[in-house]
């Protein structure tokens, strides 16, 4: 390893590109604020050493004619390498050369001027900054560039890095995912501190920070010769704050035994093929869990609902399924250790003269030639079946996705994305991998919903009502998930399993249960809480609030909101305030104080609001919080009940708000809750039970 190396030495006649087996730009705010601060904080004279930057060059025969590298080669002295470790920080560093090109070109004095005639220093203009580290320009009758750094043209971010970076013209629009996002937000990120820099130092500023750079950062240069070892190196390697992820270890471990094949097992033209269906598999996943670019979905997450659905599961411990693929799935030892197969082989029968030398054989002595199997050669793990894998995995990228958000998919229709969105609201708890095997596996769309329905309902009575141990019945479900991807199981089973997990919360006559329900309600009354302390009340009065949204089709709370903490954002409300003001005294004149909390606390009283309001109107009387509120500029604070959420609509409909009122719409919560779940409960005194009323109530 030579001595580490300055940009305008690690740049000189190469052209880096990230190759296929590598993920896209994974750093966000603290590497981008800890490279920035180790640039700005840099003393004069000194140096930083930023790390090694493995790397593998690529034989000039290997690069195609037709490749936009290819004019460089020969003519140019030019060589093409593949960043086996450290594309992070080189990524990094071309990003914030594109940010200071771009912030240079657009100062006023310099917009009308080509990038030739700007110049940074004395001696040094904008097109020398890019024809050094960012690209060069064929010349002549296809005019096109030629970029010093980028990706592999298989890799999603190729022409996101080429259009929206780099500034290339006539992109158009391109795929944008998470790492995506990363890209543009480090682009962002570099060009405010740049103009910072600007606005309290000038050009002298700049000046500075482009010298830290490009002479003072300094990296390790490391050739990697054997390919092998590129692979090898590729797992031991972790960038800079950002460890790598399993599903990207195990992209490169395939492609490595993917070169291992000998040429029976695999000639040139598979082995090109199976690398593409590695690539193409991982492409898509990837554009699969960075389709919603704020909310990405976690690699190993995906990874391990995989593991569950292609392979087994394992509740030993939660690294189980990596340890399984990269220790004894997917091993070099499986493939350079042979192992004779016995295969059938269709064998002539040469004919022979009545007397022969077979007949002379002493008695019990046999021929050799022919009479055993004949048996091949191979390796233990097939080429079939690591293409089967990632199959598999690329198809099931597409369903994960649909589970987390339904409503941006456009081949499920209304009903069944409806489930999807309960199921997420309610909370998957360990039914995600087994959804995704029924959006794979089931073709009936009827069939999915009716399992959706089943795993929510049992989700809602097994750990929102009786609040069960987080993996009851988990194991089960889990192989579930397998046995109907492998066709073992079908839809009818799986419900049928589900109700049967579900019965021993029911009575010989059908009846719920109320026990345990029972303890949790009325620990949470001693607590103050009541059923606003209820782990389940947001999502049932959700979907309460869905049943009158069918009638009126007009959509009036957003589950987003629900979700909201802080102490002035306000969700659930106790119509009966919990502190109220004087004039509720009227309505529970006849109650006992000491009891008062009892209709505090109960279902009745509690009430989804259609947005976040002001919780010092919370106290506010009945008649009060019926109508809006205006502040003394007669500026609406906030809605009232009657043209707020359809429940708020229906609780207004009251002329007032007492005892009678909370039991009553409480009486009518427990019945939807009956139907909606189908958990019929005994009788009226066991719903008043619930409802923390007395039977005399």
């Amino acid at each position: 390893m030579d001595k580490p190396k300055g940009l305008n030495s690690l740049f000189k006649e190469k052209i880096f590109r990230i190759p296929d087996y590598q993920r896209g730009y994974a750093w966000q705010r603290d590497q981008l604020t800890a490279f920035w601060e180790d640039l700005v904080n840099l003393a004069y004279g000194r140096s930083h050493y930023t790390g090694v930057l493995t790397l593998k060059s690529i034989p000039n025969k290997d690069i195609r004619e037709d490749a936009r590298e290819y004019w460089l080669l020969d003519d140019h002295a030019y060589t093409v390498f593949h960043v086996v470790d450290g594309q992070q920080r080189l990524t990094t560093v071309v990003i914030f050369l594109q940010a200071f090109v771009d912030f240079l070109k657009s100062l006023p004095e310099n917009q009308k001027k080509p990038e030739s005639e700007i110049f940074f220093t004395d001696s040094l203009s904008v097109a020398d900054i890019v024809e050094r580290f960012l690209f060069k320009v064929k010349r002549g009758g296809d005019r096109f560039r030629t970029y010093k750094f980028g990706y592999t043209e298989d890799n999603p971010s190729y022409e996101y890095l080429r259009f929206k970076i780099l500034g290339e013209y006539g992109g158009g629009a391109v795929q944008e995912t998470f790492y995506t996002l990363n890209l543009a937000n480090a682009k962002h990120y570099f060009s405010k501190q740049i103009q910072a820099v600007y606005e309290t130092a000038g050009i002298a500023g700049l000046q500075e920070i482009y010298g830290k750079l490009t002479k003072s950062f300094l990296f390790n240069e490391y050739i990697i010769e054997d390919e092998f070892d590129v692979f090898v190196a590729f797992e031991t390697m972790n960038n800079r704050g950002k460890r790598l992820s399993d599903l990207e270890l195990l992209k490169n471990r395939l492609i490595y035994l993917v070169t291992m094949y000998g040429d029976t097992e695999l000639d040139a033209a598979a082995r090109r093929s199976m690398r593409e269906t590695v690539n193409e598999g991982w492409k898509e996943i990837y554009k699969q869990l960075g389709s919603n670019k704020l909310k990405p979905l976690n690699d190993d997450d995906f990874l391990k609902a995989h593991w569950i659905l292609f392979y087994k599961y394992s509740r030993k411990t939660g690294r189980d399924y990596i340890r399984f693929l990269l220790d004894e799935k997917f091993t070099p030892k499986r493939i350079y250790n042979k192992v004779e197969r016995e295969i059938d082989w269709e064998l002539p029968e040469e004919q022979r003269s009545d007397l022969e030398e077979t007949d002379l054989l002493p008695e019990g002595e046999q021929d050799e030639s022919g009479i055993d199997t004949p048996t091949h050669v191979q390796a233990d793990l097939s080429p079939i079946e690591v293409k089967n894998y990632v199959l598999s995995l690329k198809e099931c990228a597409g369903h994960w996705f649909t589970s987390f958000f339904p409503d941006l998919t456009s081949d499920r229709s209304a009903e069944e994305r409806r489930w999807l969105e309960a199921l997420n609201r309610i909370g998957f708890a360990y039914f995600r991998p087994l959804v995704m095997s029924v959006l794979k596996n089931v073709d009936e769309e009827m069939d999915r919903i009716r399992v959706f329905r089943g795993i929510e309902r049992f989700i809602f009575v097994a750990f929102r009502l009786n609040a069960v141990r987080a993996n009851y019945r988990s194991s089960e479900f889990y192989n579930l998930t397998r046995a109907l991807d492998r066709g073992e199981q079908n839809v009818e089973y799986i419900l049928e399993r589900l109700d049967e997990n579900l019965a021993y919360a029911f009575d010989e006559k059908g009846c719920f249960r109320t026990d345990s329900f029972y303890g949790i309600l009325y620990r949470k009354l001693r607590d103050g809480s009541g059923y606003h302390g209820w782990a389940g009340l947001r999502y049932f009065l959700y979907e309460y609030e869905i049943s009158l949204l069918a009638e009126s089709r007009q959509k009036k709370v957003d589950w987003d909101d629900l979700l909201k903490q802080g102490r002035d954002m306000i969700s659930i409300e106790h119509i009966y305030p919990q502190t109220p003001v004087a004039d509720w005294e009227d309505e529970f004149a006849g109650v006992p104080k000491e009891e008062r909390g009892r209709y505090k606390g109960s279902l009745g009283n509690m009430l989804v609001l259609s947005k976040a309001i002001n919780s010092a109107l919370q106290n506010d009387t009945f008649k009060n919080k019926k109508y809006a509120k205006f502040d003394e500029n007669g500026r609406k604070v906030r809605n009232g009940y009657e043209d707020g959420s359809h429940s708020e609509i229906e609780v207004s409909r009251s002329l007032t708000w007492g005892p009678a009122e909370i039991q009553e719409r409480g009486m009518r919560l427990l019945l939807f809750m009956e139907d909606r779940w189908r958990i019929p409960l005994k009788d009226d005194s066991v719903r008043k039970h619930l409802l923390y009323m007395k039977p005399s109530e």
